[in-house]
């Protein structure tokens, strides 16, 4: 009876740490939401809104996930380089300029970029810190 209940207990533990694990993706997704929080908080909420709702006609609003999904390589540059160009986002014109984020670490926008495209409405995953630092390798 006793070796029964140790090996039960044995049995239940492995199980929970079995379940319990997650894959790496999963965690550093959990870093990127929780570090692209602060970062959001401190250089994009005052412009998008505590729930990525925009300002007015003078920021856009974050919770459109066809415009960022469409240009998902191009937000990286937006958040590192600022943006200068008219943008359509729920069918409204943005033409005010986005300031740059020189100072931001390749690894603060990729984080930055996790949180807003997994924040608002939106759920488009992980994306990778090599990614990011590909993307803003290409800005124009």
């Amino acid at each position: 009876m006793r070796k029964y209940i140790i090996n039960s207990i044995f049995l239940l533990s492995v199980i929970a740490v079995i379940i319990s694990c997650q894959n790496q993706e999963t965690i550093d997704l959990q870093n990127y939401m929780s570090n692209g929080k602060d970062i959001y908080k401190a250089k994009c909420q005052n412009c998008h809104g505590v729930n990525g709702e925009g300002l007015g006609k003078l920021a856009p609003p974050l919770t459109d996930s066809v415009f960022l999904k469409a240009n998902k390589a191009r937000l990286a540059c937006f958040i590192k380089n600022g943006a200068n160009e008219s943008l359509i986002i729920h069918g409204q014109e943005y033409k005010e300029k986005m300031p740059a984020f020189p100072e931001l670490a390749d690894i603060d926008v990729a984080q930055v970029m996790v949180f807003i495209t997994n924040s608002f409405g939106n759920k488009q995953g992980f994306v990778p810190y090599s990614k990011v630092s590909k993307d803003l390798q290409n800005c124009k």
